[in-house]
């Protein structure tokens, strides 16, 4: 075996609540580059399988891989690198590398943290992998110096360094699709069975303060052609017999011709799919989305964040609350469901604004909202201002799970206790609405089930929640 691939284990309360897991993208696409390359790869996705640290380097030792590459975000860093130190005392001269968004910004820390390491892939990782796979040959002879877009210890001198960085993927039609085939794909369970993940398109053009894509994926909007995108689409409902798809891109609709186009190719092709994108409100066409609905557009995503125009202008959203309102009515009025997203304690927002916040998300009416805690992950603008303020309470990673304040909230005028008792009003009072749980009787027993695990139970346990699954979640921790 040339290469493994391990998915940390990762606790969370909708995950266990609901069984919602989904199959790892990221390293489905890793796994698709290596196979195009010509070498063997296998996957282990222990967030699926649960298997344990020591029985996942067991498996590792048997197959004697001259390659590991471990995925990880900033909640799940420090179980990743229980993963590698476990891996590490069966495979000695085998080569182990990181990557994913916390570990991008943090090289040189998550280096010295675990010495099992031997690197850190940067940013986007396909071209990466491969040449680490095809120009190592042992963990005491290998020649790391010249691989962009890595940061690596260098066993001879015992520092660590850190190379040019890779340049961004120009033709996103150059990369292979991802090697769903690898995992055992009929095993997930999700909210809605037969249904996968796809990105379209990588990089943002904004500059959002909470959020870090375009520092990964760069400013620059990349996008796959609509025939490239489709071909996955025949692709997944052929082989995997796939009904239901979401779009994981950060702006699916910012060009609205190639959305359109996406739209005439499905209809062409006479695909029976539905699927979930995402918008800014401030791009949304009416006339784009009936098209789009005609192609099998079910759920709209969108960012609003906040109920207060001058917290918006804080998070430097480029937003107004009127835009909000007017693409949600759109959607409605071409009878697209909506998922809105919002997040509580941005520093300066007040408590009357929190609740502004809260009552916006019902005027709204959307079909789910989700609510989550500004949590200032590293990378990210807001991250580097409270840094360099010292309004960062704890720098415990395992905290990060945009339920758990992680900020010196008592020197902004607000308190800890206070912010996650709004996050907790806002699920109930959005949910529990005698109306809205008339016609989403289903809702009441999922976000009964969140609120039971992530704030009634680690208070009864005294130990602390592990947060609210971010599959769909594009504003904060997806956005690293």
């Amino acid at each position: 075996m040339d290469t493994i691939l391990i998915n940390p284990y990762d606790e969370n309360a909708v995950k266990n609540g609901l069984g919602f897991i989904t199959p790892p993208l990221n390293l489905m696409y890793l796994g698709g580059a290596l196979e195009n390359a010509s070498m063997s790869v296998k996957i282990i996705d222990d967030d699926l399988e649960k298997l344990g640290q020591e029985q996942v380097s067991k498996i590792a030792s048997k197959l004697d891989p001259k390659l590991i590459g471990i995925t990880a975000t900033t909640s799940t860093i420090k179980n990743a690198l229980e993963y590698s130190n476990a891996v590490r005392n069966v495979l000695p001269d085998s080569l182990i590398v990181i990557g994913g968004p916390h570990s991008t910004f943090r090289p040189t820390e998550t280096l010295k943290y675990s010495k099992s390491l031997d690197a850190v892939v940067m940013g986007e990782g396909e071209a990466t992998i491969v040449e680490l796979a095809e120009n190592y040959y042992g963990r005491n002879n290998g020649n790391l110096e010249d691989i962009k877009g890595i940061a690596y210890r260098d066993l001879k001198k015992g520092n660590i360094k850190i190379n040019t960085p890779r340049p961004l993927i120009k033709d996103l039609d150059t990369i292979p699709y991802p090697a769903r085939h690898l995992v055992p794909f009929e095993l997930y369970g999700t909210t809605q069975k037969h249904s996968s993940d796809m990105i379209t398109s990588r990089g943002c053009v904004y500059s959002c303060g909470y959020c870090s894509s375009s520092l990964i994926m760069g400013k620059k909007f990349r996008s796959r052609s609509p025939e490239n995108v489709v071909n996955e689409i025949e692709e997944l409902v052929e082989n995997y017999k796939i009904k239901d798809i979401a779009f994981m891109d950060d702006t699916f609709m910012l060009n609205k011709r190639r959305a359109s186009l996406i739209a005439d190719e499905i209809k062409n092709r006479e695909l029976d799919i539905g699927f979930v994108a995402s918008s800014r409100v401030d791009m949304v066409d009416k006339k784009l989305m009936e098209k789009l609905k005609s192609a099998g557009l079910s759920t709209i995503y969108y960012g609003v964040e906040s109920g207060s125009q001058r917290v918006l202008d804080l998070m430097k959203k480029g937003i107004t609350l009127k835009q909000a309102e007017d693409a949600v009515k759109a959607a409605k009025d071409v009878g697209v469901e909506i998922l809105t997203s919002f997040i509580l304690g941005f520093p300066g927002e007040t408590s009357k604004e929190i609740d502004k916040t809260i009552d916006f998300s019902i005027k709204l009416n959307a079909d789910y909202s989700q609510f989550s805690i500004l949590t200032p992950f590293p990378g990210t603008p807001i991250y580097n201002d409270l840094k360099e303020k010292k309004l960062i309470e704890t720098e415990n990673w395992d905290q990060y799970t945009v339920l758990k304040s992680v900020i010196k909230y008592d020197k902004l005028g607000l308190s800890k206790k206070m912010v996650e008792r709004k996050l907790a009003k806002a699920y109930l009072k959005f949910y529990t609405r005698p109306k809205y749980l008339f016609d989403h009787k289903y809702m009441f027993k999922v976000i009964m089930g969140i609120v039971l695990r992530s704030f009634i139970i680690p208070k009864i346990k005294g130990t602390t929640g592990k947060g609210w699954y971010q599959t769909l979640d594009n504003t904060q921790q997806n956005k690293q």
